[in-house]
Formats: C-alpha cells, structure tokens, sequence
C-alpha cells in the first residue's frame, strides 16, 4: 500500500506550489513510481509539474453518463463499471518523474459528490501500484467533510502568513478529528513567510493546537517562474522554496 500524502489549505496559500515540489522531493529523493492526484476542480497541478492534460475524470463521467442515456453500444460488450475503469486508466497521465490523475470539473450541472467519489475509488485502487501518493485538495475544507481525503499517512496543512490562514488550518486541524478521519499524521506549513512573523503565527497555531512543522520562506523565484508560465516543478535545486520544503520532508523520516 502506497505512503499517501494529501495537502489542504485555505485558497491562495501556495498549496499546489508545495505540493508539486513534494512530488519532487520523493521522484528525486526516493526513486520510486509516484502518483499526483490532483483532487480540486480548479485543476493547475499538472501547470506545477509541467505537463499537459488530455482527459480528466469530471469529463469521462460525463461522457460515460451520455453514453447510457444514448443507449449506444459499448465497445468489446464491456459493463458500464469496466468501461469507466478502462477510461479512468487511460487517463492516467504519465510523466518520467511521475504519474499524475486529475478530477477535473464535470461539464454538466450540479455538485461534484459524484466526481469526488470516482477520484477517492481510483486513488485508493491505484495506490497499490504507487509506493507514493500526492493528493492535492481543493482550498478550504469541503474535501474533508466530503471524506475525499481518507486513509492518509501524512496531512500537511498549508497557510500563508497571516492570522487567516492559521484560523482556517486550525479548523482543517480540527474537522480531521471531528471526523475521525484516518490521517496517521499531520503538519501545519507556514508558507512565504519574509520576516519574523513566523514566529508569531507559529506560537498562535500551537496555542490553538496545531503544531508549525515548518517555514517555506517567499521565494522571488517562484513569482518569476508564475509570471512566465514555467512549471514550479523545475525550479533550481539550491533556490529557498526548494531547499525548504526538501529540509522539512528530510526531517520527517518518510519511509
């Protein structure tokens, strides 16, 4: 069974950023297959990681959808169920550090439950074939009352340095118990931080119960990279977001 690592955040934090580095960290660091799920419907990981996407899973289920209404014939005799699964697998998109699966938004009206629930079917298949899972969740906390998020080895919650953000990863912190999610582990990022006011945001979250587990500093590189459309994914080895968030997970002993 794969380790999995979800990431949650309120929006606008730099969540996808850690979460494409994250994916790094463990292509580079650990040398096995990685899988990157991008969970939230606003899909830019693949933008992150530098790859382009042909299918998502929001699209299959509603082509699969027209495909029953139309009554038209499936192809090989294929049950609706192997149909979908055999979609779901070709839209896996693969990449030579990764793989990586995205929802996507549905093209039809209505809620993303039934979305929500595909992504959390295939990712907890697909991660017997992955030693690593990266979740990237959607901002806020729908995901976690969804239950998208589940059997989670670690959670790392990111906020941006302001009494905000550590408002709303202190309530993430806390639905996960409300919950009873099964999250073995969980973290608080603290990230752009410029000055000393980490430190001051660090003693208000462990206050409220949250632990700080670490600072990504604001890093110019990342906003020159944004600017020019280049996938955070390449950014230098030796720039401070990189040499941050490889430090943290160094620190963590991940297995």
């Amino acid at each position: 069974m794969a380790y999995v690592i979800a990431l949650a955040g309120k929006g606008g934090t730099g969540k996808t950023t850690i979460a494409a580095l994250i994916v790094r960290y463990l292509a580079e660091k650990k040398h096995k297959p990685v899988l990157a799920v991008d969970a939230d419907i606003n899909s830019c990981l693949n933008e992150a990681l530098g790859v382009s996407v042909h299918a998502t899973i929001g699209k299959l289920r509603e082509e699969s959808l027209a495909v029953v209404r139309s009554g038209a014939e499936r192809p090989g005799g294929m049950s609706m169920e192997q149909l979908f699964d055999y979609q779901v697998q070709q839209s896996i998109i693969e990449s030579k550090n990764f793989d990586l699966l995205v929802m996507g938004r549905p093209e039809g009206p209505g809620c993303y439950c039934a979305a929500n629930n595909i992504i959390r079917k295939y990712t907890d298949k697909l991660s017997e074939k992955y030693p690593y899972v990266v979740i990237d969740n959607e901002a806020g906390m729908e995901h976690l009352s969804r239950r998208t998020t589940h059997r989670v080895n670690l959670l790392v919650v990111v906020s941006d340095p302001t009494v905000k953000g550590i408002q709303t990863a202190v309530r993430i912190n806390n639905l996960v118990d409300e919950l009873q999610l099964d999250v073995d582990s969980r973290m608080l990022v603290i990230n752009r931080v410029a000055g000393k006011e980490g430190e001051e945001l660090k003693q208000i979250a462990e206050k409220s119960g949250i632990k700080a587990s670490g600072f990504v500093p604001h890093d110019e590189a990342v906003f020159k990279f944004d600017m020019r459309g280049m996938p955070v994914f390449e950014l230098p080895a030796d720039s401070a977001v990189v040499v941050s968030i490889f430090d943290i997970l160094d620190s963590l002993g991940i297995p």
